[in-house]
């Protein structure tokens, strides 16, 4: 039997929504520069207590599942960016955020942790280049060419 993404994407929230961590692959562009689609996977937990900064696992827009960071809580209102995103920004309620990522681990099992000071701090920075993000998207992926 083969299972399609979907599938395999629901069985990982209902683990996690039962307690177990989970080792998720990651795919697209949509983190960089801090987590590498197709090459890095992301170790889930349940959302509890998530908050501004945190990279989630939601389902946004009544449609589709997202790896982004949270960028502002309103109420029951949760709004996402991906780090690699220039301006586009998606929405959900708390209720839809399945899966808190902890880590990141590379392809030759080396975990690290996605909130050291150094990486919080490098994230609120990359929070407020999004005006010249495009620029340092642009010498990212000169500088990187085997990532796309």
């Amino acid at each position: 039997m083969n299972l399609t993404d979907d599938q395999i994407l629901l069985e990982a929230i209902r683990m996690v929504e039962s307690g177990v961590t989970v080792t998720f692959p990651v795919n697209g562009r949509s983190m960089l520069p801090f987590i590498i689609g197709g090459r890095e996977s992301l170790v889930l937990t349940k959302p509890e207590n998530f908050k501004v900064g945190d990279i989630v696992l939601a389902y946004v827009d009544g449609n589709r599942f997202v790896i982004h960071r949270v960028e502002r809580i309103q109420g029951e209102n949760v709004t996402l960016i991906g780090d690699g995103n220039l301006c586009l920004r998606e929405h959900c309620k708390i209720s839809d955020v399945k899966a808190l990522a902890t880590h990141a681990v590379n392809a030759k099992g080396i975990l690290r942790d996605l909130y050291t000071r150094r990486r919080r701090f490098a994230a609120k920075l990359w929070k407020w280049a999004i005006p010249v993000r495009k620029y340092l998207l642009f010498i990212y992926r000169k500088t990187h060419p085997g990532i796309f």
